[in-house]
């Protein structure tokens, strides 16, 4: 049997991930918890491409080893957002990095 690629959350990266759903909530972006994370989707924004019709991102919750290994925010390609104890700072980053209004 081989081990999935995909990196569950932990319990408290799985709450923090929980509570920034919420708090995107307020940028009316779409947002759905996931195996390997939190999938936020503009679908009032025009994406890139056809095959990105719409801007979206997937947040990671996990160590981050440039702050003794405290938990971060993460967007899909590796750039830490914000810690994850502060969840309003990560919901503003998230919300402007995909043109919400």
């Amino acid at each position: 049997m081989t081990q999935s690629s995909v990196q569950q959350p932990t319990s408290r990266a799985h709450a923090h991930l929980a509570a920034l759903l919420r708090r995107l909530d307020l940028y009316d972006l779409d947002a759905q918890i996931k195996p390997d994370g939190l999938r936020v989707a503009n679908p009032h924004a025009e994406g890139c491409c056809p095959a990105n019709p719409e801007p979206t991102d997937t947040v990671t919750c996990r160590p981050n080893p440039a702050d003794s290994g405290r938990l971060w925010f993460f967007h899909s390609w590796a750039e830490p957002i914000a810690p994850a104890s502060r969840t309003e700072d990560a919901a503003v980053l998230i919300a402007r990095t995909l043109k919400a209004r």
